[in-house]
């Protein structure tokens, strides 16, 4: 079944639909979904490769759909990369980029790697803040 047909039989109705505002955009939780918003470009049920990013324990898992699998097969045949929270944000995103570019889904580079920045920025653990300094008047008096 080609991917527009696909898509033609799922915009409407499916299970991964998210409308807030009636007039407002329509989002879609569906996985390889990047940027999770309804459309055929990021759909990652109607296109036949898609890039899906998510974050784990262990850092970024990188999972894109392979195109020349069989149709017949169980299961999609997927291919998997991780990238280690401690390899830095550089390395990771160095990772996607190539993913993308290496004529896999180029028109989603931008995408993905805004995807992946986001959840390397939420894996961060914050910083502890310093305490409040006591200034002015209360500063004069606590010295004295």
């Amino acid at each position: 079944m080609s991917t527009d047909l696909q898509w033609l039989l799922i915009r409407k109705y499916n299970s991964f639909l998210v409308k807030k505002v009636p007039e407002g955009p329509i989002f879609s939780k569906e996985p390889g979904n990047l940027l999770n918003l309804h459309s055929h470009k990021y759909s990652g049920l109607a296109n036949s490769k898609t890039i899906d990013i998510q974050s784990s324990e262990s850092g970024l898992q990188i999972t894109t759909q392979k195109s020349k699998a069989s149709p017949h097969a169980v299961r999609p045949a997927r291919s998997t990369a991780n990238v280690r929270n401690r390899s830095g944000g550089r390395r990771s995103l160095g990772v996607v980029a190539s993913i993308a570019r290496r004529g896999y889904r180029p028109d989603l580079r931008a995408a993905a790697l805004g995807r992946s920045s986001a959840l390397l920025a939420a894996q961060k653990e914050k910083k502890a803040s310093p305490p409040k300094k006591v200034r002015g008047k209360k500063a004069a008096a606590s010295i004295a």
